[in-house]
């Protein structure tokens, strides 16, 4: 692979000693990884189910190395949102920004949703996610993504710092920036990277990520926590950009994450407890991880509890549409069995918004919580999301296949299926079809058969 030559130098002084070894790496193939969805399936019961040869990621604990034969893109499992397809080293961000359930949490750069779907699986259902990526194409992949994985609590965004700052000032417990750069790290992984930095490098990129850092910062709620993250070796990047941060958000602080023995120290003094991954020490590609804390009054260090925002969908018009559609009022039935929130009709579209939230009106949303279904003539028709976010036990109507049975495989392709000589010969109405219990989207069963109505643009090829 030819490499830049000023790139080379760099890496020179920055790695003096290790610097062969580093070029070795080179030579060595990439590993690929799954992370499983904890929000769905704890790692054992994967690991139990799991056809694939896997070995621990040695950062996280639900992460795995999987060898080049499996298909994993292919199986039932993953059009079940069970694990995300994820490049080893882009899972420590996500895995050293200390989340926990009930936090109100950003990700500020969010497509294509490795870190998002983490973060969102980390919440179990409480607290809000809002994922946004300033590029509106990249943000319908990482809404699909999201969706995928069942993250009902969330918001997606497409929007520049600035603007969200604004909606948002001191609101969010904890934050991601995994930012835009340069991509040193990645270029033993995807060689068109040596062309980007050629054209841009390093300079064209550390402004943007400043302000992304300053932004991010004034978002934070005091005593909340933020993680700047690259794929990048420039020091200009990283350590300098978060030096840059403590200079100008004085009540910011550089804290250690949870450490572990493939990480290397930041190569700037005083910023050891910056995270450095390199291909010659771990298995995984180049990386930058820092970890900030917002620093607190005495008494402020908790954020008093957020008040329900009001909802647009008053219990009076709920009622009438309910009285309307017996079918929708069965659905909703089935909704405050496993969700909380506050309804919002827009439109045909019915939402469930995370508690405690609003749909603020100067900033454009792909997704404002969880896309329930359309209310069409009186009639109710469930969305794809939603059956992403259930179980087979969270549904009176639905039929489970075994993930070898052939007929899950045909349903994934958008095909009918023939229901004849069995339990579900005399069904009518609306089936969560399911994937050994784990929902994969709604069907209709009428005269013996069930009629598809898995999302066409997700349908397996």
């Amino acid at each position: 692979m030819g490499l830049p030559a000023e790139f080379l130098d760099t890496m020179k002084a920055l790695l003096g000693g290790e610097y062969e070894e580093y070029l070795q790496s080179f030579e060595r193939e990439s590993l690929q990884g799954i992370r499983v969805n904890t929000s769905k399936i704890d790692v054992d019961a994967f690991l139990q189910k799991s056809p694939f040869l896997l070995q621990n990621v040695p950062w996280t604990e639900n992460g795995f190395y999987y060898e080049k034969q499996d298909k994993v893109t292919k199986h039932p499992y993953y059009y079940a949102g069970l694990y995300y397809v994820q490049e080893p080293s882009a899972m420590i961000p996500a895995s050293r920004l200390p989340v926990e359930k009930g936090d109100f949490v950003l990700d500020l750069c969010a497509a294509p949703g490795g870190k998002a779907t983490e973060l969102g699986a980390r919440l179990q259902g409480g607290g809000m996610l809002l994922a946004n990526d300033i590029s509106h194409s990249r943000a319908k992949g990482l809404l699909k993504n999201l969706e995928l994985f069942g993250i009902g609590n969330v918001y997606v965004t497409s929007e520049n710092s600035e603007k969200l700052k604004k909606a948002y000032p001191g609101f969010f417990d904890k934050i991601l920036i995994d930012a835009p750069c340069s991509g040193e790290g990645m270029f033993r992984r995807d060689p068109a990277m040596v062309k980007d930095w050629m054209d841009k490098g390093p300079e064209y990129y550390v402004p943007i990520q400043r302000e992304l850092l300053l932004d991010a910062a004034d978002m934070l709620k005091p005593g909340g926590m933020l993680l700047y993250s690259t794929c990048t070796f420039s020091v200009q990047e990283n350590e300098e950009n978060i030096a840059f941060l403590l200079e100008n958000r004085k009540d910011m602080q550089l804290i250690r994450p949870e450490w572990n023995e493939n990480f290397s120290s930041g190569k700037k003094s005083g910023y050891e407890d910056c995270i450095r991954v390199f291909p010659h020490h771990a298995r995984g590609e180049g990386h930058f991880a820092a970890l900030l804390w917002k620093k607190s009054e005495e008494g402020q260090k908790k954020q008093q509890k957020r008040a329900p925002a009001e909802s647009a969908f008053s219990k009076k018009s709920a009622a009438k549409l309910f009285a309307d559609c017996p079918e929708c009022a069965d659905f909703m039935r089935q909704v405050k069995k496993s969700f909380s929130g506050s309804l919002v009709f827009q439109k045909e579209r019915l939402y469930l918004l995370p508690p405690a939230t609003e749909i603020k009106p100067q900033i454009r949303y792909l997704r404002t919580g969880l896309y329930l279904g359309d209310l069409r003539k009186k009639r109710f028709e469930p969305s794809q999301a939603f059956a992403m976010c259930l179980k087979a036990e969270d549904f009176s109507g639905s039929i489970s296949f075994d993930s070898e049975d052939e007929r899950v495989l045909r349903y994934l392709k958008g095909e009918t299926l023939d229901l004849s000589g069995t339990e579900w010969a005399e069904y009518k109405g609306w089936v969560l079809v399911c994937v050994d219990g784990y929902g994969l989207g709604f069907a209709k069963a009428a005269n013996g058969t069930l009629k598809n109505k898995y999302y066409a643009g997700w349908r397996m090829q």
